[in-house]
């Protein structure tokens, strides 16, 4: 051999050895060929491979490691700057991915060895390279891209709405077993703006005082400065009930739940709060002294307190659904609607307004109430109950709303404020349709005085 420069990135042609006579290999040693700037090795041709005689298969053990593709030295490892991996040693049966060589190898009918000297190995298929790549990052139900032509993901589109029978467990068409498929259920309105305006003059900001109250014979009672007024919500005609002198002045009206137009008038200062229950046996009492009282018929003391509020209790109601429910809410420091179990004496939920809470009433017809606020919203705000979410917030008051009552069809409530203005609102629905859109009163909108 001559001393030709090897390198093992390059594939180089030999001129089949010829065999030696004895004399010749017994005195001379067939040495490796080596590029003339590194020194030559000692190692010669007989260690890497030991010949005893030149027969068949030792000559072809010869050429087989001449004219191998990739020279591989046993003597030293060869190091490289970077790593290069190569899918032909990687095993993809352990994740169940057929490998299928690719159209260009199978055509070429390429093949690669393993430096054993197997020739069964080929060189993957790139699709099945991409498909366990995919596997890996999205999962093995992620579709292939190619069955979905032209997507972009951030191309604008327009949304494709699925029909409510697409959610069924039953599937699209057929409809489960006793089971009867009905329209969505709209969420009800509830009109922003109140049917009716009605100017009440000296009717006055006051927290601690009651000056409004809807009797069942629809007669609406209102206290202006020393004189009570009714006002008959079917004729719209006014009627001066009394007047209680000039060193006086109206505290609280309220009309009694039972019977006809009977009234009581209160001058009680240090009682901000007073509310029967709906079956009359049980009487809540809220003071300035932060205190929630319950009273009963046979006892002239509370037979419960509560003291959870840190602001004055003027906001008082009793659930019409629930014997023994009763709501609460604080003045300016509290903030907060509180709910009781007078029943099991126990307090079940609250929840903090935001601002100061000046009245609270519930809905005859469905499970729900209205809260009337004060600093610094001056709002009015339906709510579902239990879960107390906003159904509604109504606003057009300038004060503070500190006066409420409901009309006896449980459909529309009353507010009045410093203002001066009784406004009149639809918040509810009737008892015979509580999911149709209530427009009671929204043709007879109109501005008049009380008095």
């Amino acid at each position: 051999m001559g001393d030709s420069n090897l390198s093992p990135f390059t594939n180089h042609q030999f001129p089949s050895p010829t065999p030696p006579t004895p004399s010749s290999s017994s005195s001379s040693s067939a040495q490796l060929n080596v590029p003339s700037t590194m020194p030559r090795p000692s190692l010669n041709l007989e260690t890497l491979a030991p010949i005893p005689s030149f027969s068949s298969s030792s000559s072809e053990h010869v050429k087989r490691l001449i004219n191998s593709k990739h020279y591989v030295s046993p003597s030293k490892t060869i190091c490289f700057d970077r790593f290069i991996p190569s899918r032909s040693g990687s095993n993809f049966e352990l994740f169940h991915i057929p490998s299928t060589p690719s159209p260009s190898s199978a055509a070429a009918g390429s093949n690669v060895s393993t430096p054993g000297g197997n020739d069964g190995g080929k060189e993957e298929s790139p699709s099945a390279y991409a498909a366990l790549l995919r596997d890996a990052l999205f999962g093995t139900n992620t579709p292939d891209k190619r069955e979905i032509p032209g997507r972009n993901i951030f191309r604008y589109r327009t949304e494709t709405r699925q029909p409510m029978q697409s959610f069924s467990p039953y599937g699209f068409d057929d409809e489960g077993p006793g089971v009867s498929q009905s329209p969505v259920k709209a969420p009800r309105k509830v009109p922003r703006s109140p049917y009716k305006v009605l100017d009440a003059p000296a009717l006055q900001d006051d927290f601690y005082l009651n000056l409004v109250d809807w009797s069942s014979q629809n007669v609406l009672a209102v206290g202006l400065g020393n004189c009570v007024y009714l006002w008959n919500a079917c004729s719209s005609k006014v009627t001066k009930l009394c007047d209680l002198g000039i060193d006086d002045s109206v505290c609280s009206v309220g009309w009694a739940q039972r019977g006809t137009n009977n009234l009581a008038v209160v001058n009680i200062f240090q009682v901000c709060g007073l509310k029967w229950s709906y079956d009359n046996r049980q009487l809540a009492s809220g003071g300035n002294d932060n205190r929630l009282f319950v009273w009963n018929q046979h006892s002239t003391q509370p037979v419960l307190k509560y003291c959870e509020h840190t602001a004055a209790v003027k906001a008082i109601a009793w659930s019409p659904h629930l014997h023994g429910l009763l709501a609460s809410g604080g003045g300016t420091a509290d903030r907060c609607i509180r709910f009781w179990n007078t029943t099991t004496n126990s307090h079940l939920s609250c929840m903090d307004t935001g601002s100061q809470v000046c009245n609270l009433v519930w809905s005859k017809n469905v499970n729900e109430l209205v809260s009337t606020h004060g600093y610094s919203q001056n709002q009015i705000i339906v709510w579902r109950y239990p879960t107390m979410s906003k159904l509604a917030t109504l606003t057009g008051h300038t004060y503070r709303v500190l006066y409420l009552a409901i009309s006896p069809d449980g459909q529309t409530i009353v507010t009045g404020a410093g203002d001066e203005t009784l406004r009149f609102w639809n918040v509810f629905p009737s008892p015979k349709s509580q999911n149709t859109d209530s427009e009671i009163g929204a043709s007879s909108f109109g501005r008049t005085t009380i008095r």
